[in-house]
């Protein structure tokens, strides 16, 4: 399945959760992406609507959210990138985000200005639509001295940065260290290839708020990064 085709297959999930037709929506999740997403369409349709307001608003958001991570684990399975989700995983995606995106959180997101740093920039759509969802704004740069210079022009609430970038294979920690000696404070997370202990180690040692290469969590340490500065 081609990027653009993967694109529009999103899209149409949006959609159709904005209208909450579950029926079709497990239909084509499993049509697209096999049965290890089937308890992934299963789990989204637990959550309740009977809620209003902000919290109804939040309850749509995390569906769309979870929906997009979802595709987003499907999509680097189905390349190569990393294993096929299975159901559990799926699960615990939707559990993940209703945890961390409750009403009050997503209260705060709208309009959060975001920095992502990748060379690869189309590698991340899926998890930037889920993000992008609660309201943030990114902000692509896709070189270390081109997110330097945007971070002189503006402020931002969270930088996301992959790790290689040609030439320098730790361009992440190139960035982070950069920022930092300008006495730039602003959460980083590194978005990678690994989720090895000894990464994310190392990424805090450098002053970076964490590192993963899955979906979910990204969406913690991005949420935790702008409630906690807006604190």
């Amino acid at each position: 399945m081609s990027i653009e085709q993967s694109l529009a297959s999103a899209r149409l999930i949006v959609e159709l959760l904005k209208v909450l037709v579950w029926p079709l929506i497990a239909l084509f999740v499993l049509l697209y992406f096999g049965k290890a997403l089937r308890q992934f369409a299963d789990r989204l349709g637990e959550f309740s609507f009977k809620a209003a307001g902000v919290e109804a608003t939040a309850k749509v958001q995390q569906i769309e959210a979870a929906a997009f991570l979802g595709v987003a684990a499907a999509s680097k399975g189905s390349a190569g990138n990393g294993p096929q989700p299975t159901g559990e995983d799926a699960k615990e995606i939707a559990a993940v985000v209703a945890r961390s995106a409750t009403p009050r959180i997503v209260s705060r997101l709208s309009n959060a200005p975001v920095l992502w740093v990748d060379d690869r920039p189309e590698n991340n759509v899926y998890e930037r639509r889920a993000l992008e969802t609660f309201g943030i704004r990114f902000t692509l740069s896709t070189s270390t001295e081109d997110a330097l210079e945007k971070t002189r022009m503006s402020r931002y609430d969270a930088i996301i940065s992959d790790m290689g970038r040609p030439p320098d294979p730790r361009a992440g920690y190139t960035l982070l260290d950069a920022l930092r000696k300008q006495n730039d404070r602003t959460p980083f997370v590194i978005y990678a290839g690994s989720n090895a202990p000894e990464h994310k180690a190392e990424a805090r040692r450098h002053g970076a708020l964490g590192s993963t290469n899955r979906g979910e969590e990204l969406l913690q340490l991005v949420l935790t990064a702008i409630t906690d500065g807006q604190s």
